[in-house]
């Protein structure tokens, strides 16, 4: 018996899932939650076997709700059942601890196979995410690491600006100007202005932007 426990903000869906897998044996629906901060209460609580996760809730989101359970310990399946298969959901959710990744549009005995799968510890995929994580892994990175105003106030350090003319270049605040330098930090891992304009050059934005 597999002990399922369903995670979605609309209570229709809920409703819906849990009626087609209690019409179906040897499934067993322990309870539902709806929000990602129920979730984890009720994963730790109930020990469910799987937990369908929807994405998008209010509050403790899906993927929030994810490496929550992982970093407790819960030891439940967790398969993402969502209308998202763009790669900014699919690998941070896979990185998070899912097990497998399905639409919502998926045909019912597809979700069927998937919980009897992710109970068993088989990662499941939705083909168009099998797809996203594949274009993923072959694509090396862009310069869309960093925002448009980002790689401009970038290209102005490089040029030798300083923070109070690129504020004026750009006409915003030398306190913006600021911020976005330490975003840009932050992204490129590293310390300072010089460091950045190096690792900016080395990544190919300032090359693909001139």
């Amino acid at each position: 018996m597999i002990r399922l426990l369903i995670a979605d903000d609309h209570p229709v869906v809920r409703d819906g899932l849990a009626a087609m897998f209690a019409a179906e044996p040897g499934f067993e629906v322990v309870g539902q939650a709806g929000d990602g901060a129920e979730a984890i209460q009720l994963a730790e609580t109930l020990r469910p076997d799987v937990i369908l996760m929807d994405l998008q809730m209010p509050g403790v989101n899906g993927l929030a709700a994810i490496s929550g359970l992982t970093e407790r310990g819960v030891t439940a399946r967790v398969l993402v059942l969502t209308t998202y298969d763009t790669d900014g959901y699919v690998v941070p959710a896979i990185e998070a601890g899912a097990t497998g990744y399905l639409l919502k549009d998926a045909p019912r005995d597809e979700l069927l196979r998937a919980v009897r799968a992710a109970a068993d510890g088989t990662s499941v995929l939705a083909p168009s995410v099998a797809n996203t994580l594949m274009n993923h892994v072959r694509t090396p990175p862009t310069p869309d690491i960093v925002s448009p105003r980002e790689l401009e106030v970038i290209e102005l350090v490089a040029a030798g600006n300083t923070n109070r003319e690129i504020a004026a270049h750009l006409f915003i605040s030398e306190a913006t100007v600021k911020t976005h330098l330490l975003n840009i930090y932050a992204k490129l891992g590293v310390p300072d202005r010089a460091s950045a304009v190096a690792e900016a050059f080395r990544r190919g934005l300032l090359s693909a932007a001139g």
